[in-house]
């Protein structure tokens, strides 16, 4: 027997967090999308890019802590 969408919805929320997870990806990947081969590929481009930039001096690094920083004061005003 087929179970509707609302009943295997039900069961899916019923799961643990982490079980919820795993089965939102298998569904996600299963959808017709861009494989994850040309996901991985557009990825590493741009990280060659970046790593470019930093290389020509085109970009300002900044320390991680100095980053999170500056985000916990935008969160907390």
């Amino acid at each position: 027997m087929i179970q509707s969408s609302e009943e295997v919805t039900a069961q899916a929320m019923a799961l643990p967090p982490d079980a919820r997870a795993l089965l939102a990806d298998r569904l996600l990947n299963s959808l017709d999308s861009p494989g994850r081969e040309e996901i991985d590929r557009l990825w590493a481009e741009e990280a060659e890019r970046r790593v470019q930039q930093i290389k020509n001096g085109e970009v300002e690094l900044l320390p991680g802590e100095e980053v999170f920083e500056e985000i916990r004061k935008s969160l907390i005003s």
